[in-house]
């Protein structure tokens, strides 16, 4: 069974120059579409990415503190890491020639625990 989603509409101005700079900026493009379907660590995301790992932490850190991705630590024999998913699945941005219009569908592929 496939889950429908509707578009969240933003109203708020900032919340929509968020979401405009995300989508213009190819580096948080290339992450986010990465992790949509399965969380990934920062260091295997610069390598299907091929984007330097500075920019990668970077990047994420910014989607972080947007709420565009959801964050998990765990420890394992190599030490503690961090997995990253995306909250956000699509985002469409209209501009009509008066106003902007933000739509964006939630990623429900959670698999981030």
């Amino acid at each position: 069974m496939q889950v429908s989603t509707w578009p969240i509409i933003i109203d708020d101005r900032d919340r929509m120059q968020i979401y405009a700079h995300v989508i213009s900026d190819q580096f948080s493009i290339k992450i986010i579409t990465s992790i949509i379907s399965n969380p990934k660590t920062a260091v295997v995301i610069a390598k299907v990415t091929n984007i330097p790992i500075s920019t990668v932490y970077r990047r994420l850190q910014f989607l972080q503190e947007n709420k565009l991705v959801k964050v998990s630590g765990d420890i394992n024999k190599d030490g503690k890491f961090f997995v990253y998913q995306s909250k956000i699945k699509e985002i469409e941005i209209t501009f009509d020639g008066k106003s902007m219009k933000v739509s964006v569908i939630p990623n429900l592929n959670f698999t981030v625990k």
